[in-house]
């Protein structure tokens, strides 16, 4: 074992030799690889030639071939070594990162949830909330880039808030981000089901359940390619709908279509550009959050991505665009073309496609056919976000098996790399969904989103608080960002303006589920606050575990800022850094705005 001070920096990327070192809170432990590269676990063409496909498919959900680490590691250590070697494969291309990254988290609470907040609120509080809100995610997913790059590990922001914070948040966060993924799979199956009777009612909605079921567990039967090419086509294909949706609003405010006449900014007058006050400001904020779900996942995707120092920045300024493009500018255009009071958007669901303003905008104009399609869009959407709840609680469940905080069998990663236990709880937890062919499962279901209502909230203040610690540690052990290839466009101060926002969120939150009305209402609360409950919850249960004997704040002089960081030669980085930067400042202005923003 060497001494403390050595630094050597775990290279998870692409491991040429048979040999690689990682730098545990206690020194140096190596590990020697059975194979060329870590990634490339078997010869497929040769075990093909000699065993024939069936054979290989079957063979590659054996567990990946680790060997023993230095028995001497503690447990922290050894669960340290596993995420830094990452058995996750790295099958994401920058093309799959940057479209999960712009249209990952357009779903629902942009074309059907909008409604619901435009009612509220008025257009006004609309533009203004999601702005507030957009900030606050811009800020998180930069916060998160800089985390991801500089140490692309498995669960990312997961298994750092251990590190950074304290063990016990670290238990609760992950708990909490796997329900809330957990959880959503089933929602959105039904939603889908939901979605469907937009055009048919007489067919059991169990029926389409099953169909969604089956094409969500055949996308993740190919790991993480299968996630990561499914993304890219049903985020391509929410793009151009928003982007046809901006182009026919215009023209539909400007007096084109069937009908005609020009809309201007009539509906901010009448019947206004506010509606209940200020408590109908803060309900839109709630809403304004959620509707940004999912975010995250393009950190968690870090481990998984063949060149993170690359792709990672670049996906994080994309986030920029869809925060514009698809939730400001479409988001103004409905406000100018559905008064806040239409009678539609009341809709029965998160997903009734006929409370939908952009689908109301497209009715009032007069446009047939059209309605039906942007409901195609809607299903599409509610399908992307359950094949991402897949994802993102699979690896969620890997990292709480990796880091000893539920049974270890659940960290099993096969030859494919698919955390093969994660995905089994995550499909098998899917099959609630059925209930959608009972009369009960409004309610069911109702309660089963209040458990994990606030997950999103916690994660992003949890990621951004994270963030903050980790330049406090390298800033106490006399350390700078110097040596980091990536750094947040939005500094600390970012985090600290984004975890601002998400406790106003749980303010406004708590207050507008109190008081729906003038008299507080119990159940409404409990409906909206109960994953607060929860996150208690879970915390007792890891301070009983360990007996009252938890750390609730790790000092910054003991935080592990080396683990699981990637060998990087500093020099040659900053050196390529520089080549890069010269070579865009002698561009066109044009050019350089572009590589800013893009």
């Amino acid at each position: 074992m060497l001494d403390d001070s050595t630094k050597v920096y775990a290279d998870i990327e692409n491991v040429e030799q048979s040999n690689a070192s990682f730098e545990g809170s206690s020194g140096t432990f190596t590990f020697r690889s059975t194979h060329s590269k870590i990634h490339e676990p078997m010869n497929e063409n040769q075990h093909h030639s000699t065993s024939g496909y069936w054979r290989n498919f079957v063979d590659s959900f054996k567990e990946f071939d680790f060997d023993e680490l230095d028995p001497n590691l503690s447990e922290i250590e050894k669960a340290q070594a596993i995420a830094a070697r990452s058995p996750l494969q790295r099958g994401l291309k920058s093309r799959h990162v940057q479209m999960i990254a712009i249209g990952g988290a357009i779903g629902t609470g942009l074309f059907v949830g909008s409604g619901n907040a435009l009612r509220t609120g008025g257009p006004a509080s609309l533009i203004i909330c999601y702005f507030l809100v957009g900030t606050m995610i811009f800020c998180t997913v930069q916060a998160l880039g800089e985390l991801a790059v500089a140490f692309p590990i498995p669960g990312s922001f997961l298994a750092l808030n251990t590190r950074m914070i304290s063990p016990i948040w670290g238990f609760c966060m992950a708990w909490n981000f796997a329900l809330q993924w957990l959880i959503i799979l089933p929602l959105e199956l039904v939603a889908a089901s939901i979605t469907i009777t937009y055009w048919n009612n007489d067919i059991n909605g169990a029926v389409w359940v099953a169909i969604f079921y089956t094409l969500i567990v055949s996308i993740n039967i190919f790991g993480v390619k299968g996630y990561g090419e499914a993304e890219f086509m049903f985020s391509i294909i929410k793009v151009i709908a928003v982007i046809g949706f901006v182009i026919l609003g215009i023209v539909l405010n400007c007096g084109g279509g069937p009908i005609g006449g020009y809309i201007g900014g009539k509906y901010w007058h009448d019947p206004g550009a506010f509606n209940h006050g200020f408590k109908g400001f803060c309900a839109v904020f709630v809403t304004a959050a959620f509707s940004f779900g999912g975010t995250e996942l393009v950190g968690l995707a870090a481990a998984e991505t063949s060149n993170p120092r690359k792709t990672l920045p670049t996906a994080t300024k994309q986030v920029f665009w869809r925060i514009t493009l698809f939730y400001m500018i479409s988001l103004t255009i409905v406000g100018l073309l559905v008064p806040y009071n239409d009678p539609r958007l009341i809709g029965n669901s998160s997903a009734d496609a006929s409370a939908s303003p952009f689908v109301i905008a497209i009715r009032n104009a007069g446009i047939g056919g059209l309605p039906s399609l942007v409901n195609v869009v809607i299903l599409i959407s509610v399908l992307s976000v359950g094949n991402s709840a897949v994802f993102g609680c699979s690896r969620a469940i890997a990292t709480l098996g990796d880091q000893g905080f539920a049974p270890r069998f659940f960290s099993f990663v096969d030859r494919k790399g698919r955390p093969i236990f994660g995905i089994a709880v995550t499909l098998i937890f899917g099959l609630i969904s059925f209930l959608a062919a009972t009369p009960k499962e409004t309610t069911v279901f109702g309660w089963l989103m209040a458990i994990s209502g606030l997950s999103a909230i916690f994660t992003w203040g949890t990621i951004c608080f994270t963030h903050i610690r980790f330049r406090m540690a390298l800033r106490a052990q006399g350390r700078d960002t110097s040596e980091l290839t990536f750094t947040a466009m939005t500094g600390i101060w970012g985090s600290v303006w984004a975890v601002f926002l998400d406790v106003l969120i749980l303010i406004a939150e708590f207050w507008v589920s109190l008081f729906p009305d003038d008299k507080p209402d119990a159940y409404n609360f409990f409906q909206n606050y109960l994953n607060i409950f929860f996150v208690m919850f879970v915390m007792c249960i890891y301070l009983v575990w360990k007996k009252f004997n938890v750390v609730f704040l790790v000092n910054l002089k003991d935080v592990d800022i080396n683990t699981g960081r990637r060998v990087d030669d500093l020099d040659q980085i900053r050196q390529e850094i520089a080549e890069e930067k010269a070579y865009i400042a002698s561009k066109p202005l044009y050019y350089r705005m572009y590589k800013f923003w893009c």
